[in-house]
């Protein structure tokens, strides 16, 4: 069995990397959306040409990202949302929403200050952890059954 993974959340650490490496060896394949987070801004801009009203060129920006990401949740087996500590990230609890919306196996990743603030995500989730590590450890697990 393959796995399709989606790693959506936060874009200012290395966690997807983490996950990544430390899923090397593991029958998976990842997806994400764009971390660059001027590119990410600045796509709709970019293609659709210039707008002088910040509202309408987020709103390209968020349109053309947003063909990316409900792809990518759409197509994916299971979906990792992480909420990092400097940022609020309500598209990261947008995407963890549409996630539990169409069934999908979520794992939320998040540090115990987001424990009150983000109790109603977690409840939608199937497992909460704070590590990248431990996301690697449920992906050996449910693909093979075996324990760290």
């Amino acid at each position: 069995m393959t796995l399709k993974i989606y790693l959506s959340g936060e874009i200012h650490t290395d966690w997807r990397d983490q996950i990544t490496t430390g899923a090397t060896g593991l029958n998976v394949t990842f997806d994400s959306p764009v971390t660059h987070h001027d590119a990410s801004d600045d796509c709709g801009v970019a293609i659709m040409g210039a707008e002088e009203n910040k509202f309408w060129h987020d709103n390209k920006g968020a349109n053309l990202n947003a063909i990316r990401t409900r792809h990518g949740i759409v197509n994916a087996d299971i979906v990792v949302v992480r909420f990092g500590e400097k940022y609020k990230q309500w598209n990261a609890a947008f995407d963890a929403g549409y996630a539990a919306a169409l069934g999908k196996s979520l794992i939320v990743m998040h540090g115990p200050e987001h424990q009150h603030p983000l109790k109603e995500v977690d409840a939608a989730a199937l497992a909460v952890v704070e590590t990248p590590q431990q996301v690697v450890e449920i992906l050996n697990y449910v693909l093979n059954g075996t324990l760290p």
